[in-house]
């Protein structure tokens, strides 16, 4: 039986785009299971001038497609209140401190907060401090933060920001959130690879050749033109969730599966990523941005010509790269990484390339000139989205006359169903965040070492003027993105572009 959690959420940004599509519906599916019940309250504070009524309107209208019962919906908006709030003004605060003190004892929440910033960051020392000055976080419950991402711009200003928060929150008490960390494949990392000794005996640079991770985005920047074109793809994606996953990868075995043991290994894994020099980076590197592009008939227009995008922007909206892990476990094995919008296909994938058998004994057989040529490498993937699961290619005997090999995938992918029943990251988050559990949350040590890597790269970046556009919609990046891993003799395993080619579905 589920546990009820008792809360009050306060939610910053309550009339954004973030809490309309994932927390509201999270909410409510927690709600639907029984982890929030009568004890929860939840208050919204945005600019805007809406009642209570107006916004528990809007939060149905967001939660519509999941509601199968009307009187449990209009239960479950029943706790939600909504108070205009200007984070510069403190008597606004103060009318926050008074509601939220009513809601407290009306649903019995024992002085339990978590405030959900969905907000940029510039206002969350702002925030964070009135917090404390007019004593709202004064309880004898818990005091939570979730903060969402960008956590900083730069090393500097993270440590900047970082120091505002941890001036009213302890480390323990600050959750920030990376939803991919909530996705169900990201958690099976640990799970495929501590779970079973076939795969732990061999993660090693003893076994593995190399390790490429994936995140390709089919569409372009759409309406986030604005924001995205301040940002970019090392630091919307890299800084981020491509080096959590890398992290999780790389890790050692921790002694328990806890929080504490896990973030100490991740850390110890992020600082083991050699940080480059500039002129490093700038080998070990690429970006590239969308031209113009045609895919299976559907024409895309440059990124320069997206909504609110400088029509001159150097803005990468694709990233390829090496690190290199000095340690023991992983040395010489390189960790190959990419992102990118309008590539061939959404999706984001792990492959585990092993190395291959030391002697190829079917060279002779028969004199077939065919089996002259190498053994294909065995290959572990870790399907993350849109498909969640995972395969192991081996090589067998291709059947007929002859020895000829080819691969075989052995292939597991969980069925629609299974998706559609299981939880969504961010409501796997959210109740994590309620039980006090940080697990799947990022550490600040993680953060701070994940922008030292980065802003090497970025710096280096900054130097020289890029040739954009570098790579057309609907392919899978400039051509740069494949020379890096064939100047080391390997390939991207993972190229969706081919079959379109071959079916003259891409130029």
């Amino acid at each position: 039986m589920t546990q009820e959690a008792i809360a009050l959420f306060t939610i910053f940004g309550a009339t954004g785009d973030l809490s309309k599509r994932k927390l509201y519906p999270s909410l409510f599916r927690l709600f639907h299971q029984g982890a929030l019940n009568k004890h929860f309250a939840v208050i919204g504070t945005a600019r805007r001038e809406w009642t209570h009524d107006y916004y528990r309107k809007i939060v149905l209208e967001n939660v519509q497609p999941l509601i199968t019962n009307e009187k449990e919906a209009e239960d479950f908006a029943s706790h939600f209140y909504y108070q205009a709030h200007n984070v510069n003004d403190t008597d606004h605060y103060d009318a926050l401190k008074v509601l939220s003190e009513e809601l407290d004892q009306r649903y019995g929440l024992q002085g339990n907060r978590l405030f959900y910033l969905a907000m940029a960051p510039n206002f969350f020392g702002v925030i964070t401090r009135h917090l404390k000055s007019q004593r709202i976080i004064n309880t004898n419950g818990f005091n939570r933060l979730i903060i969402e991402k960008p956590f900083g711009e730069d090393f500097q200003s993270a440590n900047q920001l970082n120091d505002e928060i941890r001036a009213v929150f302890n480390e323990d008490q600050i959750f920030r959130i990376d939803h991919y960390l909530g996705k169900e494949m990201i958690q099976n990392i640990s799970a495929i690879r501590f779970g079973n000794g076939i795969f732990e005996s061999q993660w090693n640079n003893n076994y593995i050749d190399n390790i490429q991770v994936t995140f390709s985005e089919a569409l372009g920047v759409e309406d986030r033109g604005g924001y995205y074109d301040h940002s970019g793809a090392l630091k919307d994606m890299v800084q981020n969730h491509i080096l959590q996953v890398v992290s999780l990868l790389a890790m050692e075995p921790p002694t328990v599966f806890s929080e504490e043991t896990i973030r100490t290994e991740k850390v110890k894994a992020l600082k083991s990523i050699r940080v480059y020099t500039e002129e490093e980076a700038k080998n070990n590197f690429i970006r590239g941005q969308y031209g113009a592009g045609s895919l299976d008939g559907q024409n895309f227009i440059s990124y320069r010509e997206e909504p609110n995008v400088d029509p001159q922007s150097e803005t990468e909206t694709f990233v390829a790269g090496k690190f290199l892990i000095d340690n023991f476990r992983w040395s010489g094995v390189p960790f190959y990484i990419r992102t990118g919008k309008h590539l061939t296909e959404k999706g984001t994938r792990i492959n585990i390339v092993f190395k291959p058998v030391p002697v190829n004994i079917f060279r002779e057989i028969e004199n077939d000139p065919s089996l002259a040529k190498d053994i294909p490498a065995n290959v572990l993937t870790i399907y993350i989205q849109p498909t969640e699961g995972f395969s192991l290619t081996l090589n067998g005997k291709r059947i007929g006359s002859g020895f000829e090999l080819e691969p075989v995938r052995l292939n597991y992918r969980h069925s629609a169903e299974t998706l559609g029943n299981s939880p969504e990251a961010y409501e796997k988050l959210i109740l994590d965040c309620l039980n006090g559990d940080g697990t799947n949350f990022t550490h600040w040590d993680e953060v701070a070492q994940s922008w030292r890597i980065v802003d090497v790269i970025r710096h280096a970046w900054d130097q020289e003027k890029p040739d954009f556009p570098n790579y057309a919609s609907g392919t899978m990046g400039p051509v740069c993105a494949f020379d890096l891993l064939e100047k080391d003799g390997n390939n991207w395993i993972w190229r969706p572009d081919e079959w379109y080619r071959q079916h003259n579905k891409l130029s």
